[in-house]
């Protein structure tokens, strides 16, 4: 139980499902402690949601957007949100930790953890360390030129690398620098947001660097390349058959197939070797109509080797590479039929006790693949009440 000592604005209410859930609620009224930080009292949850910053759909609903998930060393899982900063739960303990905490925006788009265990937060105003103790916030006087990232991601190296609304930095703890890359020659340079915008950032199994632009295809950098002065960078856009050059998410699988999420063409699968090899090297599935769907995000790995991904209205897709290798449907399409409530999820996760988390518009869910197997119903909203367990 989380004890608030000589604090009588706090209260604790706990909830009964499968376990005892705490929550900590910040009662109406009461003004923020700007000191908390300071004293290093970390963890007094925020107000639990309300429909002041956007509707709320379900009741006991622990917010509007979940971004981004991330379970730390210490089995802490770890939720970004768009509105609430982010909510840590440690088993029994849900905790909203916002600005008051020391934590310096609401709307979270990267989450890493380093070696020594601190957890990084990306957000729109800038880049945020948790040393388990406290917040400690970079950006201008760390030389982040532009706080509002967009991805965050920490090389084999130790190096981060952040995708901001006005380029790539390179960030080794305490000093950012920034890192241009080159734009490529594309034939209708529309952006969304901003021709510099860095929308994703990977690492393949290589130490090649790939970078997702918004409307400017990839740009992939070699530091092997660069080191034997070599021209490092390299593009890859619908010239060469990506099915659209303003990407949103990209990943590498383990079989070595780079998965690449766009906002205007769905989803597209390249495969280097073949590229090498002389031969089609892109299988742009949603131009193909096999899945739906043309804005594809939050591209996602399963223990099992399957693809995840939303397809904005659409609900999720599931491709299954043992099934596509049988001559089988690859694609499982799942939506409000199999009890997901919303048709935005932006992100998966599954965690070390094999607990598959989904987030999104409407908050937090939950996948149930042995209801799967028996044809009940898969998803479930998490709320106030769970399920957690």
């Amino acid at each position: 139980m989380v004890k608030h000592p000589g604090d009588s604005r706090y209260r604790a209410i706990t909830f009964t499902s499968v376990v005892s859930l705490l929550f900590v609620v910040n009662l109406p009224g009461y003004g923020q402690d700007e000191t908390r930080a300071q004293q290093g009292n970390i963890g007094t949850p925020y107000t639990i949601p309300n429909e002041s910053v956007a509707p709320l759909f379900l009741e006991g609903q622990l917010c509007h957007w979940v971004r981004r998930i991330h379970q730390d060393k210490s089995g802490n899982l770890w939720f970004g949100t768009n509105h609430y900063g982010v909510m840590r739960y440690d088993g029994d303990t849900l905790e909203y930790l916002f600005e008051y905490d020391g934590l310096r925006s609401g709307r979270i788009t990267g989450i890493v953890e380093d070696e020594s265990g601190n957890v990084w937060f990306g957000a729109i105003d800038g880049l945020t360390r948790y040393d388990g103790k406290s917040f400690t916030n970079f950006a201008e006087q760390a030389g982040l030129a532009n706080r509002e990232v967009w991805s965050l991601i920490m090389d084999h190296k130790g190096t981060f690398w952040i995708g901001t609304m006005e380029g790539v930095f390179q960030f080794d703890g305490e000093t950012c620098t920034a890192f241009p890359i080159p734009k490529a020659q594309v034939n209708d340079t529309t952006s969304i947001l901003s021709y510099n915008r860095i929308t994703a950032i990977m690492e393949d199994k290589n130490g090649i660097l790939w970078f997702g632009t918004d409307g400017f295809g990839i740009c992939t950098y070699d530091p092997g390349a660069a080191q034997a002065g070599r021209d490092p960078f390299s593009h890859i856009t619908m010239k060469d058959g990506l099915c659209d050059n303003n990407i949103t998410d990209i990943l590498e699988d383990s079989r070595g197939n780079i998965w690449i999420g766009t906002m205007f063409g769905g989803i597209s699968r390249y495969n280097p070797a073949a590229g090498q090899a002389g031969e089609k090297a892109f299988t742009n599935y949603t131009q193909e109509g096999v899945t739906l769907g043309i804005e594809v995000y939050g591209l996602y790995e399963d223990r099992s080797g399957n693809i995840w991904f939303p397809a904005e209205g659409y609900g999720v897709y599931r491709f299954d590479p043992a099934a596509e290798q049988a001559g089988e449907k690859a694609f499982t399409n799942f939506h409000e039929k199999d009890g997901l409530a919303t048709g935005g999820i932006q992100c998966f996760f599954e965690d070390k006790e094999g607990r598959f988390w989904l987030g999104g518009w409407g908050g937090l869910f939950r996948y149930d693949r042995s209801a799967e197997r028996t044809g009940e119903r898969t998803f479930y909203s998490v709320t106030k009440t769970g399920p957690w367990h």
